[in-house]
């Protein structure tokens, strides 16, 4: 689940900037694969991806990190 909540905002925030899957997965060194899983839910970012995604997409980390549902 929280995978992906995070590969949501990732692609959200991804197209929100212009960015191609291609386009950044070739700015954070990363492979396009690696970010197709990230984005589909199927691997979880650790911190040095969350921060390399954030810099390079120019929005904070507070703006990027998903909110937490809150139960009633």
């Amino acid at each position: 689940m929280e995978a992906e909540q995070w590969g949501r905002r990732i692609r959200a925030f991804r197209k929100l900037k212009g960015f191609t899957q291609e386009g950044l997965a070739g700015e954070m060194n990363i492979s396009v694969s690696i970010l197709g899983e990230i984005e589909r839910g199927n691997r979880m970012p650790d911190e040095d991806m969350i921060q390399k995604v954030s810099q390079t997409l120019n929005i904070s980390l507070e703006e990027l990190t998903p909110k937490k549902v809150q139960q009633s």
